[in-house]
């Protein structure tokens, strides 16, 4: 095997759940084709994360094989709202808020992407413009059936939840997508396999060639669950080192092969060492974990910026040390709650999630824990106290 079949075969199996039509992809690409790859992201968040990361990286792999990458910020989509991997009806944004969250998408994407050559689109360019006569001749390619028969919808129809008409739209319009930009390849996470097939099937309708899928497998957070802007347990790639560094070293241990695999392009034979090692007990996870964090904060800020967060990291966590250098914030107004303070220090993405972090004890002043959520900051009895939030978040309060 060359390098290049090397390397297709790696594309084809690295992090990737399932290829349609995988022969057909791996003939092309191994003819060299300059194929079309898609990849849409909807603004959801102003953060693009990890999980997100995963497609970022499939689409980086085929553009080092010299495809051409298209990327699409679904800023029309968006609006809409995809209810693939929810069980309950995502609500409509409004333009401002998605306006807002797109705002830094493709600098955030660049992290990962050689941007001077990827292909740019928001779907509004198209989507705005159907009329109610192209969408009713889109949807007539579609049954009902196969939209209910979704598992998640299936399960929210079967509990008497509401599933909207909307969102029956939604896979129509990622698959217009793909007609639009004339796609040979989309990637996706499993979770959006129906939208993916929605593509081949507008694609046949529009007398074009039926792309091929390549869906890549869905990482879990810190807390377990599917890593998600909504549920505050995402990684992002415009955390600060020493953050990033941080909640990498807080995923549990069963999810370190997982990451590496697919978070980083550590060769995969280091990686299967590493899962050896963990395995037979001759490398302890914490170690491997430390590689992983180290690689993710190299890869998106430098590899001075990693040694400086390990170091960080050792001094906070493994020495049960405070760090040199610790912001210093300001309490409002003379005091103020311990929940609207932690989520201005940027410990926690929204009041409920501050709240949880002291409920589950990983919040203290000083020496003491914090154990009452409602809490007061005030002058006589924090001003100058190191708070510290989960492993490695500190912050001095002053007045």
């Amino acid at each position: 095997m060359n390098e290049r079949e090397a390397k297709i075969e790696e594309l084809l199996s690295r992090g990737v759940a399932e290829v349609i039509d995988r022969e057909h992809l791996k003939k092309r690409l191994l003819a060299g084709e300059k194929l079309r790859v898609k990849l849409g992201i909807d603004p959801t968040s102003p953060n693009i994360h990890l999980g997100r990361s995963v497609a970022l990286l499939k689409l980086r792999d085929f553009q080092d094989l010299g495809c051409q990458v298209v990327l699409i910020v679904g800023n029309f989509t968006g609006l809409i709202g995809d209810t693939s991997d929810k069980e309950s009806e995502r609500p409509m944004l409004d333009a401002a808020t998605v306006e807002y969250n797109m705002g830094s998408y493709f600098d955030q994407a660049a992290k990962v992407l050689d941007m001077e050559s990827v292909e740019r689109h928001f779907n509004a360019e198209w989507l705005r413009e159907l009329g109610f006569l192209e969408i009713g001749e889109q949807a007539d390619a579609f049954s009902v059936h196969e939209f209910v028969s979704r598992e998640n919808i299936k399960r929210r129809l079967d509990a008497g939840k509401r599933v909207s008409l909307r969102e029956m739209l939604y896979p129509l319009m990622q698959g217009y997508d793909s007609v639009q930009v004339r796609a040979d390849v989309e990637i996706g996470g499993t979770d959006q396999r129906f939208n993916l097939l929605a593509g081949r099937t507008l694609q046949s309708r529009y007398d074009q060639e039926p792309q091929d899928i390549v869906t890549v497998n869905l990482i879990l957070g810190s807390d377990g669950r599917k890593m998600s802007s909504s549920w505050g347990n995402t990684i992002d790639l415009s955390d600060e080192p020493n953050d990033m560094f941080g909640k990498v070293m807080s995923i549990p241990d069963e999810l370190i092969g997982t990451y590496l695999i697919h978070t980083t392009r550590i060769p995969l034979s280091e990686v299967s060492e590493l899962e050896v090692g963990m395995q037979d007990g001759s490398l302890n996870p914490r170690d491997a974990k430390m590689r992983l964090a180290k690689e993710i904060v190299h890869m998106y800020h430098s590899a001075e910026a990693a040694a400086v967060a390990e170091e960080y990291f050792v001094t906070a966590f493994s020495k049960r040390e405070v760090p040199q250098d610790i912001p210093e914030i300001s309490v409002e107004g003379g005091s103020e709650s311990i929940i609207d303070f932690i989520v201005r220090s940027g410990n926690a993405t929204s009041k409920t999630d501050a709240r949880r972090k002291i409920e589950q004890g990983g919040v203290s002043i000083g020496d003491e824990k914090v154990t009452d959520w409602a809490l007061v900051l005030e002058r006589s009895a924090h001003d100058g106290k190191v708070m510290k939030i989960g492993k490695i978040g500190f912050v001095r309060i002053a007045f």
